[in-house]
């Protein structure tokens, strides 16, 4: 199979992205069931109604990619194809249910275990982060940037302030985003320095993210610097840590040490 180039995807999922977000826009606006898929595990009818939306869009346009998705199971396909969609449909449902407009599409493609482009969409503050490998990152089609913020005192950071108060104690401030993907491209685009998380995630929470940020000059990684592979034999990855380098550095040594 010869693939797309990364721009190509890019272009696509970025599309995807958008159809999928403007049916999580007309959900939020109607109002829309939910439930517990598991404890303290929230799902939606727009959670499937987005999946539905990519699954139309992309896997029409790329039959021969395998999926993953945090809506559908398993099929395996991504284990044997040589590129993979690696979706969220709704990251941030709590945002949604609790009327919150933090709340995103996250589209990452992955080859050989890495992401080569990514998007993530905001449909309600009507925020397109999208990059390709070697092409750089942006926000509404214009280049984005991580901070230069290398110090904690005045950093501004996303996470839970209860949680990383050590942090807060050498001078940074922390918000809240219910979207992990959210909060990793708002550190992209240099709206915040760094993004910290006590908790484990899935590849489809970061994949999309990853390649944005990298492409943004920053670095996303767990907390022992490690950078994440996909589409292994485990959707699980230890908790992110994400920020320029300068400051990454400086949150690895504290995060090791203190959460």
């Amino acid at each position: 199979m010869t693939c797309p180039s990364a721009d190509h995807d890019r272009d696509l999922i970025r599309d995807a992205a958008r159809a999928a977000g403007e049916v999580l826009a007309g959900l939020f606006e109607r109002g829309a069931r939910s439930w517990e898929k598991s404890k303290n595990n929230p799902v939606t009818e727009a959670d499937l109604a987005s999946e539905k939306a990519l699954e139309a869009v992309l896997r029409t346009a790329r039959p021969d990619y395998g999926w993953l998705s945090e809506e559908s199971p398993d099929d395996g396909s991504r284990l044997t194809a040589r590129r993979s969609f690696v979706i969220d449909p709704m990251d941030g449902t709590r945002a949604f249910i609790k009327r919150r407009p933090h709340f995103t599409v996250s589209i990452g493609v992955v080859e050989a275990g890495r992401p080569i482009a990514g998007a993530i969409y905001n449909p309600l503050t009507d925020e397109m982060f999208d990059a390709a490998f070697g092409a750089g990152a942006a926000l509404n089609g214009k280049p984005i940037s991580v901070t230069g913020q290398s110090g904690l005192d005045g950093a501004k950071l996303l996470g839970d302030p209860h949680i990383f108060r050590s942090l807060a104690a050498e001078g940074a401030t922390l918000e809240s985003r219910n979207s992990i993907a959210y909060r990793i491209a708002l550190v992209a685009c240099g709206q915040f320095d760094g993004a910290v998380s006590p908790r484990p995630k899935s590849d489809w929470d970061l994949a999309a993210a990853d390649i944005v940020i990298h492409e943004a000059g920053g670095l996303l990684t767990d907390r022992n610097g490690l950078p994440y592979r996909y589409n292994t034999d485990t959707v699980r990855c230890a908790p992110p840590l994400a920020a320029g380098p300068g400051l990454h550095a400086l949150l690895r040594d504290r995060l090791q040490n203190s959460v």
